[in-house]
C-alpha cells in the first residue's frame, strides 16, 4: 500500500443499530476497491470484519474491526463498529479514533436504539456525520419514511443530498442532487453503474430537495446566505464548499440511500466521502496535557509524535496487537515512544495496516494514520504514546461500569487453573469486563455490560483458552447486625488431663452506624486479663464475626467493650481466651437483636418516556424506590435504589418491557436491613445449604 498524505487520508466509523447493514457496506467498499475479489456476506461468514468465530456464529459484529478503502487517490480508513448495546463500548472507544461518523438507518425499520445512543456518543465527541438509509431493497423500505424518523430524533439538519431510485425491489441506484444526475446500477451486486439523467417522475421532487438543501448550506454562512438572497442560487463551488463546511461545523447531516448488500449506492457514497469528509488536517486542536497542564496539540506532522490505543486484541498465538490513531508527529517502524500514564517506554517492532484480521506492512506511523502495532510490553486500550521529553499526554477513554454480574463455576480443575491467564488476556482487549473474587461469598464473578455480553466472553475462554465454565448467578453479599445491645459472659474450660484451658470474658456489644464494621475497645483494669491476653480476645471476636448467628453471614457494624474476665496461673493460654471470645461473642449477638443486612444500588435507568410508567411499576415491584428523574434528548432517566436480590434479573425485563430500546447502570450504595418476612426465607436457604445448623440438631 503506498504511503499517504495527511490531506488525503480519512478516517471514519461505521455506526448504528445492530443489522442495520455497517458490515455489508464495509464488505461492499473492500469488493469496490478491490481488496476482495467477491462481495462477501454476513450470512456467510466470510466477511473481512466479521471474523470472530462468534461472530460467525451469531451474524453479528460483536467487536470493531478496522480495514482500508483506497478510492482513487484518497485512502479511507474504515473501523466497523458493534451497534447492539451490549458492546457500544467498542464503538465508543472506536471513536476516539475517527474524523467523522456514518450512522446507517434501516429503511424499514428507522431510528432503532442503538441508532440514538451511537448519536449520543457522536453528541458528545462533537463528531462530524452524515447519515445512510440502508437496505433499500428490503421489503417495505420507504425512504420516506425513514427520513422523518430521522428528522424526529435529529432535527431538520438531516437533509438528503441523494433520493433513491425506486423502492424494495425496484430500487436501482440514487440521484445524486448535487450532480443532479441519476445512477442506474447493474443488479448482479457488481456495483457498476451509467449515468443517467433524473428521471422525469421524481425530477420534481429532486429540485425541491436540492433548494432545500441549498437554503440549509446558505443558513450556515453569512455570506453565502447574502448571495442566495441576492441571487436566489449558488454556484455549484459555493455549495460544495459550504456543503462541507457544514459538515464539519456539525450544522448539516447529510443523508444518502444505498443498499449496502446489494452494492448499490455504494460507489457514489465513496465518491462523496473523499469530497466532503474532514481529513485529519481539518479537525480542530487536540485537547492534552502537557506536563501534567492543559493544553492542545495540532493535527500535523510537524508536531511531536502522539498517539491513542483505542483497541486491544490478545491473541493466543500472535500475542497482544495494539490499534492506534496517530494525531500527530512521525514515528519510524523502529522507534520509541513512551507511555505517560504507565511510565514506562515502548520500542516498536514494526507497524501494519489491518484488513479485518489480515495484516499488511506499513511504514512509518504518521498524524492522521490509523494502525497497528504488536507486542508493547505495558500499553493498553485508552493509553498515550508520546514522543519522549514532550511531556504529552490525550486524555484516557473512560467506560461505562459493568452492568451484570454472573458466578463462575469451572467445570474441572484444569478449567479452574487456566481461568486466571485467560481471564487476564481478555480484560487485556476488552476493559469493560471484569473478574474479580466476592471476599464475602467467596465466589469468582464476571461482569460485563449485558448477559449476551458475558456470554460471548464465556465463549471465548472456551474457543481461545480451551477454559470451559458454567455461568450461575452470584449470591448476594448479606450480612448480619445488631439492633440492640447485650452484656455477657464467655467462658471457655477445659480439663483433660494434665494442663487444662481457661479463659473467661464479660463483654458488651453494641450497635454501630453503617459503614463503621467492627469496633473493639479494652477496658479491662486492675489485671482481671493479663495484657498479653487481650490480643487474643480481639482475635476470637474478629474470627467469631465472619459468621452470624442467623444466617451464616458475615457481621458487620458493631461495637464490643471488654470490660472484665478472669484467668488461672497455668490453664490460661491464647486460644482459650480467643475461644472464650467467640463464645461470648455468639451470645451477645443473639441476645442483642440479630438481624440481615441486604446490598441495595443505586440504579439508572435509561428508557423512552413512553415506557416510564411500566418501568416505575417494575422497580416498585422489586422493592424499589424511585429518587428522581432527569431528560437526556429523546430518553428519559430513572433514578432508583434497589436491593441487588432484585436486580439479577432485571436485563431481560428492561429489554421485553422497552423492545430493546431502554439501558440501565447500577452500582454499590449501602446495606440496608432486610423485611422480616424475607429473612425467614434467607435463613431457611441458609439451613438448607448448610451454612449454619437448627436447635434440634
Amino acid at each position: 500500500m503506498k504511503a499517504y498524505t495527511p490531506d488525503k487520508i480519512r478516517n471514519l466509523a461505521l455506526t448504528g443499530h445492530g443489522a442495520a447493514g455497517k458490515t455489508s457496506l464495509a464488505a461492499a467498499m473492500l469488493f469496490n476497491a478491490g481488496v476482495t475479489n467477491r462481495l462477501t456476506k454476513v450470512d456467510k461468514g466470510n466477511t473481512i470484519t466479521d471474523f470472530e468465530p462468534e461472530e460467525i456464529e451469531r451474524k453479528i459484529s460483536i467487536s470493531s474491526a478496522l480495514c482500508v478503502v483506497e478510492h482513487g487517490e484518497t485512502k479511507i480508513n474504515v473501523v466497523d463498529t458493534p451497534g447492539y448495546s451490549n458492546f457500544l463500548w467498542d464503538t465508543r472507544a472506536c471513536l476516539r479514533a475517527v474524523d467523522a461518523a456514518v450512522v446507517l438507518v434501516d429503511a424499514v425499520a428507522g431510528v432503532e436504539v442503538g441508532t440514538e445512543k451511537v448519536w449520543d456518543m457522536l453528541e458528545e465527541y462533537k463528531l462530524p456525520r452524515v447519515l445512510i438509509v440502508n437496505k433499500m431493497d428490503r421489503e417495505n423500505a420507504h425512504f420516506g419514511p425513514a427520513l422523518e424518523s430521522i428528522r424526529q430524533f435529529f432535527g431538520r439538519q438531516a437533509i438528503p443530498i441523494q433520493i433513491p431510485l425506486g423502492e424494495e425491489k425496484n430500487f436501482q441506484g440514487v440521484v445524486d442532487l448535487l450532480s443532479m444526475k441519476a445512477y442506474v446500477f447493474e443488479k448482479d451486486e457488481s456495483g457498476k453503474f451509467t449515468e443517467a439523467p433524473v428521471p422525469a417522475e421524481i425530477k420534481d421532487e429532486a429540485d425541491k430537495r436540492f433548494r432545500e438543501l441549498v437554503e440549509m448550506i446558505a443558513e450556515g454562512d453569512e455570506k453565502l446566505m447574502e448571495t442566495y438572497l441576492d441571487k436566489g442560487e449558488l454556484s455549484p463551488e459555493e455549495i460544495l464548499a459550504g456543503l462541507k463546511a457544514g459538515i464539519a461545523a456539525r450544522q448539516i447531516f447529510p443523508v444518502f440511500a444505498a443498499a449496502g448488500g446489494a452494492n448499490i449506492g455504494v460507489q457514489p457514497f465513496c465518491d462523496r466521502v473523499a469530497g466532503l469528509f474532514p481529513s485529519p488536517l481539518d479537525r480542530p486542536e487536540i485537547e492534552v496535557t502537557i506536563n501534567g497542564r492543559p493544553g492542545t496539540l495540532k493535527p500535523s506532522p510537524d508536531e511531536p509524535f502522539a498517539a491513542l490505543v483505542f483497541k486491544t486484541i490478545s491473541d493466543p498465538y500472535t500475542g497482544r496487537i495494539s490499534m492506534m490513531r496517530v494525531f500527530s508527529g512521525k514515528m519510524p517502524s523502529d522507534g520509541a515512544a513512551v507511555n505517560p500514564g504507565k511510565e514506562t517506554d515502548e520500542k516498536f517492532s514494526g507497524f501494519f495496516f489491518l484488513q479485518g484480521k489480515e495484516q499488511a506492512p506499513a511504514g512509518a506511523a504518521v498524524a492522521g494514520d490509523i494502525l497497528a502495532t504488536a507486542k508493547l510490553k505495558a500499553t493498553m486500550t485508552g493509553d498515550t504514546l508520546a514522543a519522549k521529553g514532550s511531556g504529552l499526554m490525550i486524555p484516557p477513554i473512560t467506560f461505562a461500569e459493568p452492568a451484570i454480574s454472573f458466578a463462575i463455576e469451572p467445570k474441572t480443575r484444569a478449567d479452574e487453573d487456566r481461568i486466571s491467564q485467560a481471564s487476564q488476556r481478555l480484560v487485556e482487549e476488552d476493559p469493560t469486563i471484569r473478574f474479580e473474587r466476592d471476599p464475602d461469598t467467596n465466589q469468582l464473578l464476571i461482569s460485563g455490560g449485558g448477559e449476551l455480553h458475558v456470554r460471548i466472553v464465556t465463549d471465548k475462554l472456551k474457543k481461545r483458552y480451551n477454559v470451559d465454565i458454567d455461568l450461575k448467578p452470584p449470591k448476594v453479599s448479606y450480612k448480619e447486625t445488631i439492633k440492640g445491645r447485650a452484656d455477657v459472659q464467655g467462658r471457655h474450660k477445659k480439663q483433660t488431663g494434665g494442663r487444662g484451658q481457661f479463659g473467661d470474658v464479660w463483654i458488651k456489644m453494641e450497635p454501630l452506624p453503617r459503614g463503621k464494621d467492627f469496633e473493639f475497645e479494652d477496658k479491662i483494669f486492675g489485671g482481671a486479663i493479663p495484657r498479653n491476653f487481650i490480643p487474643s480476645v480481639e482475635k476470637g471476636l474478629i474470627e467469631a464475626k465472619k459468621k452470624g448467628v442467623l444466617a451464616g453471614f458475615p457481621v458487620v457494624d458493631f461495637k464490643v467493650i471488654l470490660y472484665d474476665g478472669s484467668y488461672h496461673e497455668v490453664d490460661s493460654s491464647d486460644i482459650a481466651f480467643k475461644i472464650a471470645a467467640s463464645k461470648a461473642f455468639k451470645l451477645a449477638m443473639q441476645q442483642a437483636k440479630p438481624t440481615i443486612l441486604e446490598p441495595v444500588m443505586n440504579v439508572e435507568v435509561y428508557t423512552p418516556e413512553a415506557y416510564m410508567g411500566d418501568i416505575m411499576g417494575n422497580l416498585n415491584g422489586r422493592r424499589g424506590r424511585v429518587s428522581g428523574m432527569e431528560q437526556k434528548g429523546q430518553m428519559r432517566i430513572l433514578k432508583a435504589t434497589v436491593p441487588m436480590s432484585e436486580m439479577l434479573d432485571f436485563e431481560p425485563t428492561l429489554t421485553s418491557i422497552t423492545g430493546g430500546r431502554g439501558s440501565f447502570l447500577m452500582e454499590y450504595s449501602h446495606m440496608e436491613e432486610v423485611p422480616a418476612h424475607l429473612q425467614q426465607k434467607i435463613i431457611a436457604e441458609a439451613v438448607k445449604e448448610g451454612r449454619i445448623k437448627t436447635e434440634e440438631e
